[in-house]
């Protein structure tokens, strides 16, 4: 079996987010993966199912629990293509994921090392493995793209 690596796993989350973006959504795509495998995806659905938590994680986590019956998913680790806010990184928490991987940095609202660092607080019961930065690049363009392109059309 060829293991994965972080790079393979992350292209997979930025083409769920191209899957958004087709549908009009925030091109945000997540990928739980357990033992080199892929368990559950998620995009963003905020839009279409006027949801505000229907974010690409929250959809990925909870499509996981209940494929494993359980909602503590540990042993997993989540790729996502931009930063996690403070509502996916409670969820984060709670399901117990042991690593958290991330493409772009969001300087608004991302709250593993850019606007703010939650899990360097210290007041959690648990706390997975962060890296960001991974694709990074092409995880920012996809969005950067999505805005200018909504923006352009306003005018």
């Amino acid at each position: 079996m060829t293991l994965k690596n972080d790079q393979y796993w992350m292209q997979q989350a930025i083409d769920i987010a191209k899957q958004a973006e087709i549908k009009n959504e925030v091109p945000v795509g997540a990928i739980i993966v357990k033992n080199n495998q892929q368990l559950c995806v998620g995009e963003n659905k905020n839009i279409s199912t006027s949801d505000p938590t229907a974010h690409a994680e929250i959809i990925a986590i909870r499509q996981t629990s209940l494929l494993l019956k359980n909602h503590r998913i540990p042993e997993t680790t989540l790729y996502v293509t931009l930063e996690p806010c403070t509502m996916c990184f409670g969820a984060i928490i709670h399901a117990r994921i042991q690593r958290v991987v991330f493409g772009a940095y969001d300087h608004r609202t991302g709250v593993l090392g850019s606007s703010i660092n939650l899990p360097s607080t210290n007041i959690y019961n648990h706390t997975p493995e962060i890296s960001g930065g991974i694709l990074e690049n092409e995880c920012a363009s996809l969005l950067k793209n999505f805005f200018y392109n909504k923006r352009k059309k306003i005018t």
